[in-house]
């Protein structure tokens, strides 16, 4: 799902490998998962993408975790469960336009800056995320 990204120029890694890979990659994945709808779900800039989810994020966050931790490399989660993420479909019964991509973004990137991840892979991560925000939009 997710290229190989260059790891400062040496051999190529992916963003599962780079955040701990086995050993850690997972946890960082569900950490950053569980920052990202905290600050979802407290910060007013937040609040149009946060009301077109449910009131308990308990579901949401499982399943954003499962899909990150394949789409940055490592095991296939949500895929093992649920099939083929077929991301578009699954978001085309909420209203998604730019605001909602841009508040999306904003509780990623917040989330990557809360844990304090490396500023490299956070850049290249929040590119890589964007375009995926980006064509979940549908109006």
């Amino acid at each position: 799902m997710l290229d190989k990204i260059e790891e400062a120029g040496s051999s190529k890694s992916t963003f599962y490998e780079l955040l701990g890979g086995e050993e850690a990659g997972q946890q960082v994945v569900r950490q950053l998962v569980n920052t990202f709808y905290d600050v979802m779900d407290t910060d007013p800039k937040a609040a149009g993408i946060r009301a077109l989810h449910q009131a308990d994020l308990t579901d949401a966050r499982e399943k954003l975790s499962m899909f990150l931790t394949g789409w940055m490399g490592g095991p296939q989660l949500y895929i093992e469960r649920y099939g083929h993420p077929m991301l578009r479909r699954r978001h085309m019964p909420f209203a998604i336009g730019e605001s909602e991509r841009d508040q999306w973004m904003y509780c990623m990137i917040r989330a990557m800056h809360t844990l304090q991840l490396d500023e490299e892979i956070m850049k290249k991560l929040a590119a890589q995320l964007y375009g995926v925000a980006d064509f979940m939009r549908n109006k």
